[in-house]
């Protein structure tokens, strides 16, 4: 952190800890070891509290219970600003999307959203599944307006190898990398990789959509 004074906020439990190879998995999105979680509680706990220029900390011993520290910069200012908020947009669109993640969670939740906004979708599980379907698919009526691709896939092709061979099928692909860590360079340079567009996990629709209706409205000026 910076140096500065911040407000410290500790918040305890006497539950059974979190182990010791879990800590460093906690704030990734969709990270869960409960059966029916989501896996989106302390990563928008995590997003919301770095937006404030903050930091949370955890410390955990399996059978004693859990700590969790956050620090919020304290402000000098004198009067509370409220920003006005905006009314949520939605664009709505229509076209073909082929979606990959490996997590089923994640393809049935991205998939309602797609279809609400107007697209249909297909899903893979991984970059050799992604890069089939493409090929099936191209130079057909049934062929996709745009991918999205997870940027990691434990034990498989993630999105950085597989828009590559993409390029390979068609040059002309347009594409969005998607992932929970916004450092990875790919997500900040997403076009030097390949990509049209970026969206950043946990799924947010109003974004989602944004970013579909930029790229296919782009593409079709052209």
């Amino acid at each position: 952190m910076e140096e500065g004074k911040y407000v410290k906020i500790s918040v305890k439990d006497q539950g059974i800890g979190i182990p010791e190879e879990d800590l460093s998995k906690i704030f990734d999105p969709y990270f869960t070891t409960k059966a029916e979680g989501s896996g989106l509680g302390l990563a928008i706990t995590y997003s919301i509290i770095k937006k404030h220029e903050g930091h949370i900390s955890v410390k955990s011993k399996v059978g004693t219970g859990t700590t969790f520290y956050t620090y919020f910069p304290v402000t000098e200012k004198e009067s509370l600003v409220v920003e006005s908020v905006e009314e949520e947009k939605i664009f709505a669109g229509k076209g073909r999307v082929l979606f990959m993640d490996d997590q089923i969670g994640i393809k049935n939740m991205v998939g309602k959203m797609l279809k609400h906004i107007g697209y249909e979708v297909e899903f893979a599980k991984d970059g050799a599944e992604a890069l089939e379907l493409y090929k099936k698919k191209k130079d057909s009526e049934e062929s996709f307006d745009v991918v999205i691709l997870d940027l990691t896939i434990p034990g498989g092709m993630g999105g950085k190898e597989v828009i590559q061979k993409i390029h390979e099928i068609d040059p002309e692909v347009k594409a969005i990398v998607s992932s929970g860590y916004s450092n990875d360079p790919v997500m900040s340079n997403f076009k030097e990789y390949g990509f049209s567009g970026v969206v950043s996990k946990p799924y947010e629709i109003k974004k989602l959509s944004e970013v579909l209706h930029k790229i296919i409205k782009s593409y079709s000026t052209k």
